[in-house]
């Protein structure tokens, strides 16, 4: 019988109820008998060395077990990433470097007792400020992904010069933070002979934490088990294992008990990643009919001294538009500062805000319609690679959702009293990215279903999706399969990033069930006691380079209303469409664009981080000083897609949905802000002081040329 909740059906959350009644245990929940607290002490210098450790009086407070420093901290293995090697050393690379812990029986007394812990340093000159012209700027080998840093076709300065019509223009995009709703936590738990480490880790991928802490603590892989059952949110910065979670196995293995530790907030953006800030200079060439005959994008970013990482975001710029003469490049600078890492969408975001501007300026100056201007440069094949796309509807996306938003009739911007109006559109991609994954089905005599995978949920909905894989390759009720995730002791699988998840885990899921499947028609008589089981390895299906470039794309529309007094900014209507690949969920898919494009308001309007030069360390560290958006600010949001038929992907016809609707949502609201003002502003966010100065300073704000 096929299931009434199969795939593209909107079946509810599996997990909702023990969300919102509490039953969902996360990491910092679990109790195990006799569980101590950490708290970690971050660096109050730039750069430097730390010379002395006082803890005298915090071992003095009640209930304090010790100090963990760099003098007496256990020394650890070996790790491929810098920022794990915690306590090691005395130097100090950045400001909110961790330089000691203090483990107490309470949360209180750590907290207490690590403020009283007094550190000595001997600081050295720091430098924390990224400009294009710094002298230490370089172009790396590859940018984040593995993507080449540079690449050129044709001769796309001459281009640019023999253009009809051309623009050249600057844009920046501040240093963004991931902020989940559930902190950095762990709880890390020792067996009676400290052979085996079991920690309940709040992660994206529970094989990467083991993987790391089997080598940091010298360890099989199978002597360590890590849980991440039910995970707040990560954006990105619970990709690879943090600091907290080596912290608390460390102390929980030198003070012989378990120990909790849950990373402040005002923590998280010096220790678990951040999306590096920006600079960007588009240049594009067109000919007097809009066809683009040169594209120039080049960024500069910054990146730390303990580990390289460098934003792709001149990226998107190699897929979009059909354009002979190409650059795009990416320089780095090593600054004294924490190290970036993945933020949702790492590269897509940033890169398509500034080429999707750049593209409404081109549109301005041809005074061509942006969607015309962009239809009009619709490649036929990928054109970094030459290779044909799977599939590729942002056309599609564009007309239908001109259509659903009016974009005819409000291409006229509108004054109501002191407010103005304006209507903007962009366009998003982002890549469909696979990894290799394991799993295992299971038939029970009872007619139940087991599918087991090292999956993370992280608030995707993932549970759900994957119980709806297996009962549409079982063909059986959704009701009767189960699914297990978030457990090292599981089939491995990849880690939930990259909008990857559901494409790998459900490949291996669907191969899984379909082995089952194949095997119980084979079976006569009742099933055995144990039932029946198959299971599934994707590594080479995965692994195998596909002849196509496999894309998602998505056109967003935004109205804005601009407050000519404050200069505040507000959002009337954000709509988006996507074409995705087939939607498994209506219901999580909806949420995960919406999210997405919320997240999007906050990059254009709110969200914005800023290293002081002086201190070295980011001056808005908590929610109260780095503004993500309330209620109040997120408007009419619509969420629209193009299901669409590809058979080139994985066996479900999916592709990832987490995170292009955070692309081009930014550029959407900027360019409706044009539209509004008159005035161009390229530096995001769209803060009441910068829009005040556009309107009431200079004809134009930003780095435009």
């Amino acid at each position: 019988m096929r299931s009434t909740n199969a795939l593209g059906s909107p079946a509810p959350r599996r997990e909702g109820r023990e969300k919102v009644t509490g039953a969902a245990r996360y990491a910092a929940e679990h109790m195990p008998p006799g569980c101590a607290y950490a708290w970690p002490v971050p660096a109050t210098v730039a750069r430097g060395r730390v010379t002395a450790v006082d803890d005298t009086a915090a071992t003095g407070l009640p209930g304090v077990i010790g100090v963990l420093t760099p003098f007496n901290a256990p020394r650890l293995g070996p790790s491929d990433d810098p920022t794990l090697q915690l306590l090691q050393d005395p130097r100090v690379p950045h400001r909110g470097w961790y330089v000691a812990l203090a483990v107490a029986d309470t949360l209180e007394g750590a907290r207490a007792a690590a403020s009283q812990v007094r550190v000595d340093y001997a600081s050295e000159p720091h430098d924390a400020v990224l400009s294009v012209d710094h002298p230490d700027a370089y172009t790396p080998q590859e940018a984040n992904g593995g993507h080449p840093a540079h690449r050129e076709q044709g001769d796309p300065d001459a281009a640019l010069s023999a253009a009809d019509v051309r623009v050249d223009c600057a844009y920046e995009v501040a240093p963004l933070h991931n902020h989940p709703m559930e902190p950095h936590a762990a709880t890390a738990v020792w067996d009676a002979a400290g052979h085996h480490l079991t920690v309940h880790d709040s992660s994206q991928g529970a094989g990467p934490v083991r993987a790391a802490l089997a080598s940091l603590f010298e360890l099989a892989e199978d002597d360590v088990t890590v849980v991440s059952e039910h995970v707040g949110g990560g954006f990105g910065s619970k990709g690879t294992p943090r600091p907290h979670v080596v912290l608390a196995a460390m102390a929980a293995r030198h003070y012989d008990r378990p120990v909790k530790l849950s990373l402040p907030r005002a923590h998280l953006p010096a220790t678990v990643g951040h999306r590096a800030p920006t600079l960007h200079r588009i240049g594009l060439g067109a000919r007097a009919d809009g066809t683009l005959t040169a594209l120039t994008h080049e960024i500069t970013t910054h990146t730390s001294r303990v580990r390289e990482f460098v934003e792709q975001a001149a990226v998107p710029a190699r897929v979009m538009y059909a354009v002979p003469d190409v650059r795009t490049t990416h320089r780095a600078v090593a600054l004294d500062v924490p190290t970036p890492s993945w933020m949702r969408a790492p590269g897509e975001a940033p890169g398509m805000y500034a080429l999707e501007s750049a593209m409404d300026e081109l549109a301005d100056a041809l005074g061509m319609d942006p969607i015309e201007l962009r239809v009009r440069n619709e490649p036929t094949t990928e054109p970094d690679s030459g290779r044909p796309f799977s599939s590729r509807h942002l056309v599609e996306c564009l007309r239908e959702g001109a259509e659903r938003f009016g974009w005819a009739g409000r291409r006229t911007p509108l004054r109501e009293g002191p407010y103005l109006i304006g209507t903007g559109v962009a366009a998003a991609t982002y890549p469909v990215l696979i990894a290799p994954s394991t799993a295992r089905a299971h038939a029970r005599p009872d007619g139940s279903h087991l599918v087991e995978i090292n999956a993370t949920d992280i608030g995707t909905g993932a549970r759900t999706v994957l119980a709806q894989v297996a009962a549409d390759a079982l063909r059986v009720p959704l009701d009767s399969v189960s699914v297990a995730i978030g457990h090292t002791g599981l089939p491995a699988a990849s880690l939930a990033g990259g909008s990857s998840g559901t494409g790998s885990w459900g490949w291996a899921v669907h191969d899984a069930c379909a082995a089952l499947g194949a095997r119980l028609e084979r079976h006569d008589g009742p099933l055995p006691a144990e039932g029946l089981s198959a299971s599934a390895d994707t590594t080479q299906s995965a692994k195998q380079k596909s002849p196509y470039a496999r894309h998602a794309f998505g056109a967003h529309f935004a109205e804005v209303r601009v407050d000519t007094v404050t200069g505040e900014v507000r959002v009337r209507r954000l709509l988006g469409v996507f074409a995705a690949g087939h939607i498994l969920n209506p219901r999580t898919a909806r949420s995960q664009f919406k999210g997405a494009m919320i997240m999007g308001i906050g990059m254009a309007l709110t969200e914005h981080s800023t290293v002081d030069a002086e201190f070295g360390d980011f001056t808005e560290s908590d929610l109260a000083a780095y503004h993500v958006p309330a209620h109040a600010d997120v408007p009419d949001l619509e969420a629209h897609w193009i299901d669409e038929h590809d058979k080139h992907l994985n066996p479900m016809g999916s592709k990832g949905i987490g995170e292009i609707g955070i692309v081009g949502t930014a550029a959407a609201l900027g360019n409706a802000v044009a539209h509004a003002t008159g005035r161009r502003l390229r530096e995001l966010p769209l803060t009441p002081d910068r829009v005040l100065t556009a309107l009431h300073g200079s004809a134009g704000t930003g780095r435009g040329r």
